[in-house]
């Protein structure tokens, strides 16, 4: 059996409902996605999640949003909105990858290693960045073979991490019951382009 990692994108009450950018089913995927962690830990030799962890953005945010390349303040470092869903903190999972400190950032594969709360200062970013801190090369320190993507949403996080996850050459499985997109079409979308790019869709049973 192949060695496998799953990435956990992006749960964070900022995504589900009361959040600045809540998506209609966040919070039940994010239980589901624990009570998954908990029952399949094992099935895992990388376990990892990713965070919006947005600092000083530029035009990623905005006042008068489009909701397509501009977007509300959502996911900003150091509010409790920004950190794991409670759900998904319980799980004491050990690496964390947080993403858009001063830009936009959609996949997880954009993101640095990073397991502290603190706000990042732009140069440690960059300090990070060339220190290769990241989820490409963590997954292949960890020698997986295969990889798992959950989480939040579908139809933007989710499908970047998981499209440049096949770029990398793995075969990847994206767990539809553990998802959840912004809206139905937006998600029939993205599982379009995501069935294109190899990525493979169905049921975590």
């Amino acid at each position: 059996m192949a060695s496998r990692a799953l990435i956990v994108v992006d749960v964070q009450p900022t995504f589900c409902e009361g959040g600045e950018l809540g998506v209609e089913g966040g919070d039940a995927v994010a239980k589901r996605i624990a009570a998954y962690v908990e029952a399949h830990r094992d099935d895992y030799v990388y376990i990892a999640t990713t965070q919006d962890w947005h600092i000083e953005p530029g035009g990623h945010w905005s006042e008068h949003p489009d909701f397509v390349d501009t977007w509300p303040v959502h996911g900003k470092a150091g509010t409790p909105n920004a950190e794991l869903h409670p759900a998904i903190a319980a799980l004491g999972i050990a690496h964390h990858f947080k993403k858009g400190q001063y830009a936009a950032a959609y996949s997880g594969f954009e993101g640095i290693e990073d397991n502290t709360d603190r706000i990042q200062s732009r140069d440690e970013v960059q300090a990070a960045q060339k220190q290769r801190l990241t989820l490409a090369n963590a997954l292949k320190a960890a020698g997986v073979e295969a990889v798992d993507v959950v989480g939040i949403a579908e139809s933007h996080c989710v499908k970047e991490t998981a499209i440049d996850a096949a770029k990398l050459g793995y075969p990847v499985t994206v767990f539809e019951d553990l998802t959840v997109p912004v809206s139905e079409e937006l998600g029939v979308a993205a599982r379009r382009e995501m069935a294109a790019a190899g990525v493979t869709l169905r049921d975590s049973r």
